[in-house]
């Protein structure tokens, strides 16, 4: 995800709801006991630490034993439409929300305060756009405020809403809103967590851990024994984050390779750059980067070039301008992503429980990542720089210009 602010990150969330596994939030947590950011590099981390730091307080081995399994699982649903795919569903009944069309939508967004957000934005209402069964659509953005949306649930609520979707700003402030909302209206969440689970089913991908996992079992299958790793963060105290680095530290841990610095760049691209030239120099060489987001994996590249050094293996994410990079560049490279096709399912849940159709309690999409073998599946020539490869919008209507592309 692009151009992360603080408001943003410290809200973000991608945890599971209060079912089968432990939920985390998105609110921070004081720093450790040693005043340093959770995650970051300690000193009393133990014989097995190989550079990585203590392990995040957000670790939760049931969360993550179930997103390593899930990487391995095999989704159902359409093969062509990954938004209607799920993973492992347990379906739960919805006759009693079943009424009769047309249908009245609502909508609280948390932000639209970053470009994953605003690709999402314009995916999802041109989602609504295709279903005639949907004579209105009543949306309010939170404008990244807790405050705001607390008060947006509960004017949609009695707006005469037939169901409601939830993007919560954060997890444990949103929790009493929704938890209020659920009795009046059959409610959907997705992208972030809340603690409560009467909303009707949770929307998600896999989750961070398998994030986190990827890119950093690519590092550890690329870089040669004893390499020097640069794992770069954005903030400390998001669950997002933490579980992303957490999942990292365990591969990390098990290897031969060295973490030789966990720095935080609050996702600047000048600080990004910065920081890596600063271990360049300091190291010589670095042998590969890890990274917790991709917005600024242009800028750690541009740190290589510009020493005049060969850039090792690195991750970004599912944005145009890391994958253009990485395809002019030749870059030995991985972008594992957040898809941005979610903003899709939500409308689709919706409608199918007004319908009495079973749906998923915790709606788990697929996550793929981006390789070198299907690289050029998702460079989209004629998108802007800042657009999400992963936004499952190609066969909506006003694409690529509703996207800012060109045909």
């Amino acid at each position: 995800m692009l151009s992360y602010s603080r408001r943003f990150l410290a809200a973000a969330a991608l945890a599971v709801l209060t079912l089968p596994v432990a939920a985390c939030t998105s609110d921070k947590p004081a720093p450790s006991a040693s005043g340093a950011p959770s995650g970051a590099p300690a000193g009393s981390a133990g014989p097995a630490d190989k550079g990585t730091g203590e392990q995040s307080k957000f670790f939760v081995q049931a969360d993550y034993d179930a997103q390593m399994a899930m990487r391995k699982a095999q989704p159902t649903g359409p093969s062509d439409k990954p938004w209607e795919q799920s993973i492992d569903p347990q379906l739960i009944d919805t006759a009693k929300y079943k009424k009769a069309g047309p249908f009245h939508l609502c909508f609280s967004n948390a932000a639209v305060d970053n470009p994953w957000r605003q690709v999402g934005w314009k995916t999802m209402q041109a989602e609504v756009a295709q279903h005639k069964e949907i004579t209105k659509f009543t949306a309010l953005d939170a404008e990244g405020k807790d405050d705001k949306q607390i008060s947006d649930i509960a004017e949609l609520t009695g707006k005469g809403c037939d169901a409601l979707i939830v993007s919560p700003n954060t997890t444990a402030t949103l929790t009493p809103a929704v938890s209020g909302a659920c009795p009046k209206v059959p409610v959907i969440v997705f992208d972030r967590g809340v603690q409560t689970d009467c909303p009707v089913t949770f929307i998600k991908p896999i989750g961070g851990y398998a994030f986190g996992a990827a890119a950093a079992e690519f590092l550890v299958d690329k870089v040669p024994a004893g390499g020097k790793i640069l794992a770069l963060r954005i903030l400390p105290g998001v669950d997002v984050l933490e579980t992303r680095w957490s999942a990292a530290k365990v591969a990390f841990d098990k290897s031969d390779l060295q973490v030789v610095g966990v720095e935080f760049t609050d996702g600047d691209a000048a600080k990004t750059k910065s920081v890596v030239s600063d271990y360049i120099q300091r190291y010589g060489k670095l042998d590969g980067v890890w990274m917790d987001a991709g917005a600024t994996a242009v800028a750690a590249v541009e740190a290589f070039e510009d020493a005049g050094q060969p850039v090792p293996p690195i991750n970004g994410e599912d944005q145009q301008d890391f994958l253009k990079k990485w395809s002019d560049a030749k870059l030995t490279a991985i972008a594992p992503t957040y898809p941005t096709y979610q903003w899709r399912t939500p409308v689709i849940a919706a409608l199918k429980i007004l319908k009495g159709e079973q749906v998923p309690k915790v709606w788990n999409l697929p996550q793929p990542a981006i390789t070198q073998e299907n690289l050029a599946t998702y460079l989209k020539p004629g998108m802007p720089p800042l657009h999400y490869a992963l936004c499952g919008c190609e066969d909506l209507p006003g694409y690529p210009e509703k996207w800012g592309g060109t045909s």
